[in-house]
């Protein structure tokens, strides 16, 4: 009879999701794993850290709004992905890690890399389980993707031990499973959304703030026939951004604060009253404002700020709902004023965007950053890692497309540029790939710009380069003075040196002058290109422009 190693039968089981794509760090206690997915054409991604193949499985689950996959070996492989798990279970990404382990029948005697890592995840993932034998892979298998992917997605963590993977399960007795997943949408309560049309037809002053569900659910057309019809304006977060262009007459941007402010009824879609929404307080929102939520989870609905219509249902569902019963309003006076207080925030910013001054302000680079990426015939897809240099970037970069911006979500996690990048590019490699990188967090992963090279994926990384951790140094020193402000200074590096010693491009830049042609010959460099500008330290505090992106 046919015998199947356990790492045959995971790859198989990926093989059946349509994973195409694993990323790893070679580890022998999971090399089964790979002689698998060498059978079964699913190439390997090795990177040059954990962390690294767990942020790199995280953005292939948003790529693809699929499930993404990391593989890592036992131990302080395990302890080192911890933090990617993390960052995507914040950002509700559904993704497995698979761990080694050491052999079953050593466990307890101090095998190699021995330790307890079942329990290490479940707090941050949505599951967390050992496979006890090859026989059951492929159902662990088929309920770790359930897991990932239904509900609220998230992570799901593996532990499978080496004779679990290399040892063999009869092929003709197997049960491998079949239909054991659902892509079934979850409607909204339809006397919930005649509630929350009935809110919108009284309301004068609407606004929707839009978050990542828009993305997962593809629900960006739906999005729009709603704020047509019912002419609302919309904000957009997270995976959002991009789900309506920049250019449409009801995407807003940089009037956030005033349209909540003075808001009589915002519809919350797939998007938590966290952080980056003052936890639906005063003053980003009114005490007297009505609230309509949507979210697939249950739980967020009321978390943090009391709502008058709370709809559990997926963002698609909702939105065609919403779409269809939507009273066709004419807010004409309404949004030509908030547009009017639009356009001179641009207008603001215009001062900044062509400013001169050396060293270079940060919203300059972005503007040559964005026109340059947008050139004709691009498809730009923007990976954001850093503090201040990204929160300020976001403010200025044009997306047109959906799912074209990659950034870490609430956790706020550094580090993601390279392995972001690297996923979505080995997906897409007719786009064009702009990593927002901080100087800080180039440090985290910057190693992986060798991995890019490696495996031949050209990408472009703008260092924002102000030789500190400006997003922490800024009001560190505010609140305590200098003398009080230590951890807080970098060196002014050479990280274009750096990526150049890896193989790639780089490109130095210290006057605004030198931006555009240093960019573009970083685009038709074809290889991995790392444009370092060093930019003015001071420019978040002189454009008033301190804060997280949202």
């Amino acid at each position: 009879m046919a015998s199947l190693t356990g790492g045959q039968l995971v790859a198989r089981m990926l093989k059946k999701e349509g994973v195409r794509h694993i990323f790893t760090l070679s580890g022998l206690h999971v090399a089964p794993i790979y002689a698998g997915c060498v059978e079964e054409g699913i190439h390997v991604i090795d990177t040059r850290h954990e962390q690294a193949a767990a942020h790199a499985a995280d953005a292939y689950a948003r790529v693809t709004r699929g499930v993404g996959v990391a593989v890592v070996t036992a131990g302080p492989g395990v302890t080192d992905a911890l933090t990617g798990v993390a960052n995507a279970y914040a950002a509700s990404s559904p993704m497995i890690l698979l761990g080694g382990a050491a052999p079953i029948f050593n466990q307890s005697r101090g095998s190699l890399q021995e330790m307890e890592q079942v329990d290490l995840f479940h707090r941050i993932s949505k599951w967390s389980d050992r496979v006890p034998t090859p026989e059951l892979v492929p159902s662990y298998m088929a309920k770790a993707f359930r897991v990932a992917a239904t509900g609220r997605p998230g992570p799901v963590f593996l532990e499978l031990a080496w004779d679990v993977l290399s040892n063999g399960a009869d092929e003709e007795t197997l049960n491998m499973p079949r239909q054991y997943r659902t892509d079934a949408r979850q409607p909204p309560d339809p006397r919930k959304v005649d509630a929350a049309m009935a809110l919108l037809q009284a309301a004068e002053r609407p606004a929707v703030i839009a978050g990542s569900s828009i993305y997962w659910d593809g629900a960006w057309d739906a999005l729009r026939r709603f704020c047509e019809t019912a002419q609302v304006p919309v904000f957009l977060n997270g995976a959002g951004r991009g789900c309506l262009p920049a250019g449409h007459p009801l995407f807003f941007q940089h009037t956030r604060k005033e349209a909540l402010t003075g808001a009589d009824v915002v519809f919350v879609i797939g998007t938590p009253f966290d952080f980056r929404l003052n936890y639906g307080s005063e003053p980003t929102f009114s005490s007297e404002t009505k609230i309509v939520q949507v979210d697939i989870d249950p739980v967020e609905i009321g978390r943090n700020r009391a709502v008058e219509v709370g709809i559990i249902a997926d963002s698609f569902s909702a939105l065609e709902a919403f779409a269809a019963a939507a009273p066709r309003v004419k807010r004409d006076t309404f949004i030509s004023g908030l547009r009017a207080k639009e356009d001179k925030r641009l207008k603001d910013l215009e001062q900044w965007t062509q400013d001169d001054s050396v060293p270079i302000h940060h919203y300059r680079l972005a503007k040559e950053m964005s026109d340059v990426a947008n050139a004709a015939g691009q498809d730009p897809v923007f990976i954001a890692d850093g503090g201040n240099w990204v929160a300020m970037a976001a403010k200025v970069i044009e997306l047109r497309k959906p799912g074209r911006w990659l950034d870490p979500g609430p956790l706020g996690c550094l580090g993601v540029g390279a392995p972001f990048a690297i996923a979505s590019k080995v997906l897409h490699p007719e786009r064009t790939h702009w990593i927002i990188q901080g100087d800080g967090s180039f440090g985290l992963n910057g190693m992986d710009f060798e991995t890019a090279v490696r495996f031949k994926l050209p990408m472009v990384c703008v260092v924002g380069n102000d030789a500190a951790w400006g997003q922490i140094r800024l009001p560190q020193v505010g609140m305590f003075g200098e003398d009080k402000s230590p951890a807080t200074l970098l060196a002014p590096t050479r990280y274009d040196k750096v990526v150049e010693a890896l193989g790639g491009h780089g490109e130095h830049v210290t006057e605004p002058s030198q931006i555009r042609p240093a960019l573009e010959r970083a685009v038709a460099s074809g290889t991995v290109a790392c444009v370092n500008v060093m930019l003015d330290p001071e420019a978040p505090m002189k454009a008033g422009a301190m804060g997280y992106a949202v």
